[in-house]
């Protein structure tokens, strides 16, 4: 992806050096993957977040490396990015474009919708209307998922500005609402729509960033590969040998990637409805 040199959004909040040191406690290797596997990519951390531990305040100041200031200038351009499209997208369709904001933490983050760590991934909140990450996710994106480069990493970012779309539209509420007045398994099923949505919107980034000539070879193959790399049957066969459908929170590696690309191929919201379909 083009980025370097490029106008990087004014939406930014840093917040590493408030964050704390000690990563957030949760219990054994298996609640870990698990909370990856719900939250990753935008889950709700309000469902889960009464079941994390304290944190550990750092004690020292903290020092960003090279590497993770470039990573911080990119986000930056690809939030900018996400608002431009979203603008045009918005205006399209008569609607006016609130942007987010994007707040980078290192370790642990007090967000509106409670005390996080970096080990739930990037996530959205609708509270504050804003986008969490901990740059060192990337690390975890391409070694441990392997899923490497930059257009892997952008669509990270328009996943969760995805689920920020949804919420302007009153979209993410209507799913919350449902949380005990239906069962586990039937919202779980709502969560795999709302999700998938998403990773639509991400394909609609995409699509446009396109238009705008800044793709370059291999990007939109990085993005399916980010796609299917954290599709729940992958992360369940990885953590436990086996998948549960019923427990699907996110939707499966061939889904993700299957609405990815119908949103890339679409470039609006004509084709989004992944609520009343079954066609997923």
């Amino acid at each position: 992806m083009k980025w370097k040199g490029r106008t990087r959004s004014s939406n930014v909040s840093d917040k590493r050096s408030m964050s704390g040191g000690g990563k957030t406690a949760i219990g054994g290797g298996l609640g870990l993957i698990i909370l990856i596997v719900f939250t990753l990519l935008g889950g709700n951390p309000m469902d889960i977040i009464n079941n994390v531990g304290p944190t550990q305040e750092s004690q020292t100041p903290y020092v960003a490396t090279q590497e993770e200031e470039e990573l911080a200038e990119f986000v930056s351009v690809v939030l900018y990015d996400t608002e431009v499209i979203w603008k045009q997208v918005f205006e399209e369709e008569g609607m006016e474009y609130r942007e987010p904001t994007l707040v980078l933490f290192s370790g642990s983050v007090d967000s509106a919708c409670g005390m996080a760590g970096s080990a739930m991934g990037p996530f959205y909140c609708s509270a504050d209307e804003s986008v969490y990450i901990d740059l060192s996710f990337y690390k975890e994106l391409q070694n441990r998922f392997q899923a490497p480069g930059d257009f892997a990493m952008a669509y990270v970012i328009a996943h969760e500005v995805g689920h920020h779309v949804q919420n302007l539209l009153g979209i993410t509420d209507q799913v919350h609402e449902l949380r005990g007045k239906v069962s586990e398994e039937e919202y779980n099923k709502y969560s795999v729509k709302l999700e998938l949505q998403a990773d639509y919107c991400a394909g609609v980034f995409a699509y446009h960033a396109q238009q705008m000539k800044l793709l370059e070879e291999g990007d939109l193959e990085e993005a399916l590969a980010a796609a299917n790399a954290v599709g729940d049957d992958t992360l369940q066969k990885q953590s436990q040998g086996y998948v549960v459908p019923d427990s699907f929170t996110h939707g499966t590696s061939e889904q993700r990637q299957k609405w990815f690309y119908k949103g890339y191929e679409t470039g609006n919201l004509d084709n989004w409805d992944t609520f009343n379909t079954n066609d997923l």
